[in-house]
């Protein structure tokens, strides 16, 4: 049976608690709790309170929202390290959108009563905060940018190379082969285009090189893919 991962190493690979010193991490790691969700189990929905945050250790949450006709919008997936669910905890408000789990899912949980005693013994914990609210804003701003100046082509590039950071920030290999196990359709609305036009630039990225799909594997070649996507790969 393998063992678990530390608690306060995963936190140092998260990009909210990473920066803490080590004795802090493993403060934080005292206050956290296990969940589990099995696929399609909502792990919380759209206008609920918010009372903790999680962590992801294992598996693939959806979030996402519902449109005024009732089709579910997905605007991001998240897998380990990944945080969700932190706005309604530091800023007190109902849940912002849906949080399903798309296969079997184990997170940490932090919850707001934790957090805030935290905040009270810990000052790094909220400076912590600070800095990855600015980053999420940041990060919102590229994907608004991406979708009204890039092409299709670019915004999957720049899809793909997050993916790979996502997975593992300090690779240096030329190629990584990522799973992707959603349709073209969410796909689409991942990156705010239509199905079609995603299938054309996906033949597009493939014919150049960029990426090769296997089934529900996609190889990325980080260069070809950093220069469609116009990124500098160290950034």
């Amino acid at each position: 049976m393998a063992l678990k991962p530390d608690p306060a190493d995963l936190l140092a690979r998260t990009p909210l608690f990473g920066a803490l010193d080590e004795p802090s991490r493993k403060a934080v790691a005292l206050e956290l709790r296990d969940a589990a969700f099995e696929p399609g189990q909502i792990i919380f929905s759209r206008g609920q309170a918010g009372s903790e945050l999680h962590i992801v250790t294992k598996g693939r949450v959806r979030l996402s929202v519902l449109t005024a006709d009732g089709r579910e919008l997905s605007f991001a997936h998240v897998e380990a390290p990944s945080i969700f669910g932190e706005l309604a905890v530091f800023d007190g408000r109902p849940r912002s959108a849906d949080a399903t789990a798309v296969n079997k899912v184990e997170t940490l949980m932090l919850s707001k009563a934790a957090f805030l005693r935290l905040l009270g013994t810990r000052p790094a914990v909220g400076e912590a905060a600070v800095r990855f609210l600015a980053g999420r804003l940041r990060d919102a701003d590229e994907q608004l940018e991406a979708i009204a100046l890039h092409p299709i082509e670019a915004r999957l590039a720049r899809f793909f190379l997050a993916a790979v950071r996502q997975k593992d920030p300090t690779s240096k290999a030329e190629k990584i082969s990522l799973p992707l196990p959603i349709s073209q359709s969410e796909l689409a609305l991942l990156v705010g285009a239509s199905r079609p036009k995603v299938n054309a630039a996906l033949g597009l990225l493939e014919s150049e090189g960029a990426i090769e799909r296997r089934g529900q594997q996609v190889v990325c070649d980080i260069a070809a893919l950093s220069g469609i996507g116009r990124l500098d790969e160290k950034e």
